[in-house]
């Protein structure tokens, strides 16, 4: 049976996974909802996310507020790992992310022409088809250099934190991310999905962020520095 994963990005349900929901899959803010989300602009029952001929198939369910796939409005369309729903005031990651590493790497071209082989189980990953998780074989270990969000690759938070120090990290991670979102929500996909176009502004934010971020490690690693 055919299952999907969503990561809400944005929305008072930000940071929860909705993992390996068995599909058809309804989206809405009423009990009764596969994926259920507090969120009072969406529709009792906004949208719905079904399998058909080996795809991934969104519906908006004539919702009041519309729904959006890497922000164009639509009525049907299909999804594919590392697309972002907008519904209400929620915005939905579609995938896991062992699916979307498998489709960057299906979309990167050779370099230095050579030639790039891909496992038929990445390829089924990128199109949405199947979960790389679920083809029986433990990731590949990421290059040295290289970025991955995969579960087994994200560096874990310290532990044992006081209240004081898990309320300013999480006021850290939350200007952060609102940062992040502001710039992202404005960014338009062709219609593959597969190019993105960022405006000048929504870039500057971006490295804004990536600046905050390299401030922040350098307070960490030097503190007398900063004290």
């Amino acid at each position: 049976m055919r299952t999907v994963t969503f990561l809400v990005l944005e929305g008072v349900d930000k940071g929860r996974v909705f993992r390996d929901l068995s599909v058809p899959v309804t989206i809405g803010r009423e009990e009764g909802n596969v994926l259920r989300l507090n969120d009072e602009r969406i529709s009792r029952y906004h949208a719905k996310v079904q399998s058909e001929e080996d795809d991934i198939i969104l519906t908006d369910l004539e919702s009041t507020n519309g729904t959006r796939v890497n922000g164009a409005t639509i009525q049907i369309r299909r999804l594919r790992p590392g697309d972002q729903v907008s519904i209400g005031r929620s915005m939905l990651l579609f995938g896991t992310m062992e699916e979307i590493e498998a489709r960057r790497v299906a979309a990167t071209p050779a370099s230095h022409g050579g030639t790039q082989t891909i496992r038929a189980d990445e390829l089924a990953a990128a199109s949405g088809r199947v979960s790389v998780a679920a083809a029986s074989r433990k990731p590949e270990p990421i290059a040295p250099g290289e970025w991955s969000a995969r579960d087994t690759d994200i560096p874990p938070l310290p532990n044992r934190l006081s209240g004081a120090q898990a309320a300013r990290l999480a006021e850290i991670f939350d200007y952060l991310h609102r940062g992040v979102t502001n710039a992202v929500e404005n960014i338009e996909a062709n219609e593959e999905g597969t190019e993105v176009r960022l405006g000048f502004n929504e870039w500057q934010t971006i490295q804004a962020v990536q600046m905050l971020l390299a401030r922040y490690g350098r307070m960490v690693s030097e503190p007398e520095t900063h004290e």
